[in-house]
């Protein structure tokens, strides 16, 4: 497989839609996911005589991918994250939650070549 390219604004294209090309376009483009996609993959799918588990496992990671190849966009979910973990007032904590949320599946929404 080849690298997935690079976009328009520095961040790489979303590869293609399998575990393998996933795993490839994480160690080149977002390598300190590596270790947690390697472990969750032992742990729940590599073994498994079920494929069932593979559409969640995909899914997880897809978005987990998405959101690491875009780093201004990590880094606002990531504020938004902490800014709601010290914030007193429980509405206000969970309208951050909601919108890094919101980032996070915008994100995971990105196709193949995006």
């Amino acid at each position: 497989m080849t690298s997935p390219a690079t976009g328009t604004r520095g961040i790489p294209s979303m590869p293609e839609r399998n575990p393998k090309a996933l795993r490839a376009a994480i160690a080149q483009h977002a390598p300190k996911l590596l270790v947690d996609f390697d472990r969750h993959w032992r742990r729940d799918i590599a073994d498994a005589y079920d494929l069932a588990p593979v559409p969640a496992f995909m899914a997880r990671w897809w978005g987990e991918y998405a959101l690491a190849r875009n780093p201004d966009m990590e880094a606002e979910v990531h504020r938004l994250e902490d800014e709601a973990v010290h914030e007193p007032d429980y509405n206000r904590g969970k309208a951050l939650i909601e919108r890094a949320g919101h980032l996070r599946r915008e994100a995971a929404k990105a196709e193949p070549g995006q």
